[in-house]
């Protein structure tokens, strides 16, 4: 996919998120407020903190279309990776305060009744997060984006959050400890959502192996090019999110010239970037 279709593919997707969360958090919060209910106004907040990740998001995307310059020679598309780290810290913050509000109200036995309001606007936000996600999955395979992913999940933890809401205004009419009790559980799942956002963002910024797939593409078409004569090895990948840098050895002949050897290097360089859109860079090493 192009940069610059990643770059709009991102842009529309935050903006979609932004506008659709905006709508959600304020049916949640006003319901939340009209029952006294802890679980739906911190299920109201989680809902708004997507709009603030997709608003990183979209900021960091701007940056990261930015074309590479002497400073900054393989472009500025990790931007989005650390949009991912911003992302992953503020789920951490806002599940501490729902850690803090549900332990005040076990203490204080709280106890909230919901109405029909409360059932109609969860259902209606169980429905629109999860297609928000699914659209935000489709995005970030298609773009290789791990910050839209990052926020797909943002929204698959938030329709969770509300199918956990949901079963538990169903039960709260037996259980008084239930409202806070599913703030308790909401703050679980975005401790659970920050660790894995920055694991995986992480991982990326560090460098690692190529996917096994992947891997296994790119030496099938090396070894039909030049058969048994080449053998590749030591591969790591550097993902800079709109461009990807692929560094490996190859082994070759040790009578081969060095102009031979470098011709065979370009060959696979260029055959890599028409077919994988990857940047590579061939290390030679002599046989034995």
């Amino acid at each position: 996919m192009e940069k610059r279709n990643i770059a709009r593919a991102g842009m529309i997707a935050g903006i979609v998120s932004i506008a659709v969360n905006a709508l959600l958090f304020g049916l949640k919060f006003a319901v939340g407020i009209m029952v006294g209910s802890l679980a739906l106004k911190a299920d109201a907040w989680h809902t708004l903190s997507d709009s603030i990740s997709s608003i990183i998001i979209v900021i960091a995307l701007r940056f990261s279309a930015r074309k590479p310059d002497r400073e900054h020679p393989f472009g500025h598309g990790r931007w989005t990776q650390i949009a991912s780290l911003f992302v992953a810290v503020f789920l951490g913050v806002i599940g501490y305060e729902f850690v803090k509000q549900s332990i005040t109200g076990f203490t204080n036995h709280e106890t909230v009744t919901f109405g029909v309001w409360a059932i109609v606007v969860t259902v209606i936000s169980i429905v629109a997060k999860e297609a928000m996600a699914q659209y935000a999955f489709i995005v970030a395979k298609k773009t290789d984006n791990p910050a839209i992913k990052a926020d797909g999940w943002h929204h698959r933890s938030d329709a969770l959050s509300s199918v956990v809401v949901l079963v538990g205004i169903l039960l709260a009419g037996k259980l008084w400890w239930m409202d806070s009790a599913l703030g308790l559980v909401i703050a679980l799942m975005l401790f659970w959502a920050t660790f894995s956002i920055m694991r995986e963002t992480i991982t990326k910024m560090l460098g690692a192996q190529p996917p096994k797939e992947l891997l296994n593409q790119i030496i099938a078409e090396i070894k039909a090019l030049h058969s048994e004569n080449v053998q590749p090895h030591h591969f790591r990948m550097h993902d800079y999110v709109l461009q990807r840098e692929l560094v490996f050895h190859i082994l070759l002949d040790k009578n081969l010239t060095i102009e031979a050897g470098h011709a065979i290097a370009e060959e696979i360089e260029n055959m890599i970037k028409k077919k994988f859109s990857i940047m590579a860079t061939v290390h030679i090493e002599p046989k034995n």
